[in-house]
């Protein structure tokens, strides 16, 4: 479809007011070059003769320049170098149809435009293009902050440097941020002190939050609401003193995610969790947008933590097709729900199934024939699974395999697993069901490359990575809820140490290194490990998830140390011995060569396992599992 077929009603009068702008400006031009006198009602009859033809031309060069198609209401530096831009094509224009093209045939060596009607033309066009859409857009301006003062919008303190507190004003005069109305600006940096904002003033630092809301608290509208900024969750920024002294003072605490990833502006609360990590990795969204663009995407256990997540950056990458499985009726409803209200222009669906259903998972993907698969489904916690670790099995390794040779069924560019660090030499019954469906799918990698001798193939990967803050069961949901319970918090042990990542983050890369898996030279890795960092002491992460609630740790809430679980180590590892790490030019992701057995093994394994699944038989379940993966060290009975 092209540009001209997208145009409305809306562009065809912007046109006409352009038009008729360089009607004015052009007519104005001759008048005030020639005082309206004689001379200009000489020129008079051939202007009019010339103009039509001039005023095509200039609305031509309108569109090309992007002024047709600019909407008023957000019109900004841009648009207004657009117009100069314009104004100078047409002037220029004036002086090729002058010395060129009338000059020499008409007026013979006098010129009938002259230099100084074209330098008032150009200042005059300026002035015409321009002083209509800047009214309209001072109008639209004032008419918010009137809407903001009158509808009691809460005042405002914004917390961060000068470039995001311009993309959130921008925001509130968009009306996309409602009822609220900043009245000040707080920095870490010293450089936007004393500086007015989109006339925001810049009231002082970091340190002087506690001096600016007790001075506007003596007015008649006192600041109840602190919104911290992108910059202000940086190190330098000290987030953990500005979000308790907020707190302290009774304010009403928000943040503006950062928009990155393209979404629109928006106020969130600030969750603990926003505090306790290292800066994210720079992702590269119009990569992602690349990959996913257009694509049908399969995305199994849709409506957990991570596949939800992954849903959701599916859709806002531009996806045309979407399919959930997920076998738990209010988990798929919600994600389906929340995808709704995302508004997007995926057409998605939501389906009920089991991955351990073998022929209703290839039935599906069959029908659906997507390019890329997301396997997020799993049972995966530790101590269940210790417990119930057969269950593990059948959902984690069968579950898993049904997926990987439904996928490949169903014509798909490429399966994505979900794994674990835990994966990793595994102690635990998880890290060792996911450890072996990691093999099965690297073994079908490594099969489908020899059968293409170099040529585009299938891939099928696994992304490791370990804890995801705010995903369901994870250690951060659990210390807010003892914390706000009055405690205790519950340490397994004083040692304990984890990986964290957010779950924005962990799925947008995710996402990346099934892009680097589909590149055109696909790379002979298999298993992709996300960068997460310097690793957590828990106690620690405890302690400091006590102090952000303006609690004392020892004093107002006691930490007491619970043990160890079955399947649990005190440290994560990221590769095994046995793998040979790749360097990808990847920032956040590491990869390892792949190393696993042939597929004619697993599929002796596999059977064997079927088989004793079948008659219950958990010590012959165990043995095969040994025997598949030799560094496995559980403890599970």
């Amino acid at each position: 479809m092209t540009r001209l077929s997208h145009l409305t009603l809306r562009n065809f009068l912007i046109a006409l007011h352009d038009v008729l702008a360089t009607a004015v400006a052009l007519i104005a031009a001759f008048y005030l070059r020639f005082d309206g006198g004689p001379l200009f009602y000489d020129r008079l009859p051939l202007l009019l003769r010339v103009l039509p033809y001039f005023l095509v031309f200039s609305v031509a060069v309108c569109y090309l320049l992007n002024l047709t198609t600019a909407k008023w209401r957000f019109i900004s530096l841009p648009d207004a170098l657009n117009i100069l831009r314009v104004a100078t094509v047409l002037a220029v224009a004036l002086v090729v149809l002058d010395y060129i093209i009338v000059a020499p045939s008409v007026a013979g060596s006098t010129f009938f435009i002259g230099r100084v009607t074209i330098i008032l033309y150009w200042f005059l066009e300026v002035f015409c293009l321009s002083a209509l859409r800047f009214a309209y857009r001072y109008f639209r301006y004032t008419r918010v902050r009137h809407h903001a003062r009158v509808e009691d919008a809460s005042a405002a303190l914004l917390v961060g440097r000068a470039a995001d507190a311009e993309i959130l004003l921008r925001g509130i005069e968009s009306g996309a941020v409602k009822r609220i109305w900043p009245v000040g600006v707080v920095s870490p940096s010293s450089a936007d002190r004393g500086q007015l904002i989109r006339s925001i003033p810049v009231l002082g630092g970091m340190d002087d939050i506690e001096d600016v809301i007790a001075d506007f608290s003596r007015r008649t509208k006192p600041i109840v609401r602190v919104v911290m900024l992108p910059s202000a969750f940086e190190p330098e920024a000290h987030p953990e003193s500005v979000l308790m002294r907020a707190r302290r003072l009774g304010l009403i605490v928000s943040r503006l995610p950062s928009l990155e990833s393209g979404d629109a502006p928006r106020l969130t609360a600030v969750a603990v969790e926003d505090l306790l990590l290292r800066p994210s990795e720079n992702i590269d969204h119009a990569r992602l947008e690349a990959l996913l663009k257009g694509k049908a995407v399969i995305v199994t256990g849709g409506g957990g933590s991570i596949g939800s997540e992954i849903c959701h950056r599916i859709a806002t990458f531009g996806a045309a097709r979407l399919l959930i499985l997920e076998n738990s009726e209010p988990a798929l409803y919600a994600v389906t729900e929340s995808l709704a209200a995302q508004q997007s222009s995926a057409t998605i669906e939501g389906r009920i199934a089991d991955i351990r259903d073998r022929d209703r998972v290839i039935r599906l993907m069959k029908a659906f024939k997507p390019d890329l698969v997301f396997h997020a489904a799993a049972l995966k916690h530790v101590p269940i699974l210790e417990r119930d670790w057969s269950e593990g099995v059948k959902t984690n390794i069968f579950g898993s395999i049904n997926v990987a040779d439904a996928a490949l069924a169903a014509g798909a560019d490429a399966m994505v697993m979900i794994s674990t660090d835990k994966a990793i030499e595994p102690v635990s019954m998880l890290g060792l069901t996911k450890r072996f469906a990691e093999m099965y799918c690297q073994a079908l990698d490594h099969d489908l490359a020899i059968q293409a001798a170099g040529k585009p193939r299938m891939r099928f990967i696994s992304v490791r990575f370990g804890n995801v803050l705010a995903s369901n069961g994870s250690v951060v949901p659990k210390f807010k809820a003892q914390i706000e319970a009055g405690g205790p918090v519950t340490v397994t042990h004083p040692e304990m140490v984890r990986y964290f990542m957010t779950i924005r983050e962990a799925c947008d890369l995710v996402i990346t290194a099934a892009g680097h898996a589909l590149a055109v030279e696909r790379p002979n890795v298999s298993v992709y490990v996300l960068n997460m960092g310097q690793p957590v002491k828990i106690v620690d992460l405890a302690e400091r998830m006590i102090r952000l609630s303006g609690l004392q740790p020892g004093f107002d809430i006691e930490i007491v140390f619970s043990g160890m679980r079955p399947g649990e180590r005190l440290n994560e590892i990221l590769f095994a011995s046995q793998e040979p790490t790749v360097e990808i030019g990847e920032a956040g992701i590491m990869a390892a060569r792949p190393n696993q057995p042939p597929m004619q093994t697993l599929r002796k394994w596999t059977a064997a396992l079927e088989q004793a699944i079948v008659q219950d038989d958990p010590t012959t379940i165990k043995a095969i599992l040994k025997d598949a993966v030799p560094e496995f060290g559980s403890t599970a009975a």
